[in-house]
């Protein structure tokens, strides 16, 4: 048994060692989106717990399955889109490679999603916050916000 868990932990080393490797600095930005996702559905399933203590038997208030669901696959789709943007980088890549076009960067559309889609949960887990009755300083909320318009701005201009 204990060899099998070594043999385990060494083969998923080398899955994010290789990974690490081709992703270069999304592997982390992925790693953290992945975070703030499960941070941003917990928070947002106290959020609703609160809500309904504090409004008892309204049934427009509280958690509910289909709700869970509905996020679980918004945040699916989110990786989707990633791993779109991802694609595009590549086929940039080698197309431009093709074409005898160097491009120095490696990870363009892909990391812009990435950021963007960091920004929309840090937004989302701010606002849980917000509703579980936690002050939120207007200012932060207002920052996110203008981090997520400007890489709207430099998705738009590339």
């Amino acid at each position: 048994m204990e060899k099998s868990l070594m043999l385990l932990q060494v083969f998923l080393a080398g899955v994010i060692a290789w990974l690490s490797d081709r992703l270069g600095i999304l592997f982390p930005m992925l790693g953290l989106l992945c975070t703030l996702m499960i941070v941003d559905y917990f928070t947002g399933m106290a959020a609703s717990k609160t809500e309904a203590i504090d409004h008892p038997g309204d049934p427009a208030y509280g958690w509910n399955s289909a709700k869970g669901a509905k996020g679980i696959l918004k945040k699916f789709g989110y990786l989707c889109v990633t791993a779109a943007g991802i694609v595009l980088d590549y086929v940039v890549m080698v197309a431009a490679g093709q074409l005898g076009f160097e491009i120095r960067r490696n990870v363009f559309f892909g990391l812009l999603v990435t950021a963007w889609y960091i920004l929309n949960e840090l937004l989302s887990i701010t606002e849980n916050a917000g509703r579980m009755g936690a002050p939120v300083p207007k200012w932060l909320v207002k920052y996110i916000a203008v981090l997520k318009s400007k890489i709207d701005d430099k998705g738009s201009e590339e």
